[in-house]
């Protein structure tokens, strides 16, 4: 691995851990970034470049506007009896440009958690 490679990769880990404290601290970025002598504009520039290697990291598309399938984990799955399962309306429906997601009534709590937490990188 050439050295400017293991650089970025080095610096995008700082940041990222930078980034994940601002964020669980319960605090605004402003106020994170004032407590921890961070430059706002520092903070979303990092965030930025955080953002734009995570997508670079993406498999590719053949096409934009083609569905991207996401497999759930067993261990998130909800098991509904079978019955309900194929009758079952969403509870919740969220759509965007890039996604639609629908939660049903039995879906797990982790599942939600780590559902929107992911939804915050959507745009």
């Amino acid at each position: 691995m050439q050295t400017l490679e293991m650089r970025n990769r080095y610096r995008l880990q700082q940041w990222t851990e930078i980034v994940r404290d601002c964020r669980s601290s319960g605090q605004t970025v402003v106020r994170w970034c004032a407590e921890h002598d961070v430059s706002v504009k520092s903070y979303y520039y990092w965030l930025r470049k955080i953002r734009e290697a995570a997508c670079e990291s993406l498999p590719a598309s053949s096409s934009p506007n083609e569905p991207t399938l996401v497999s759930v984990p067993p261990s998130l799955r909800a098991n509904p009896p079978r019955s309900e399962a194929s009758h079952e309306q969403a509870a919740i429906i969220l759509r965007t440009d890039a996604v639609t997601i629908e939660i049903h009534q039995h879906a797990s709590t982790l599942l939600l958690e780590q559902t929107l937490r992911i939804l915050q990188y959507v745009r």
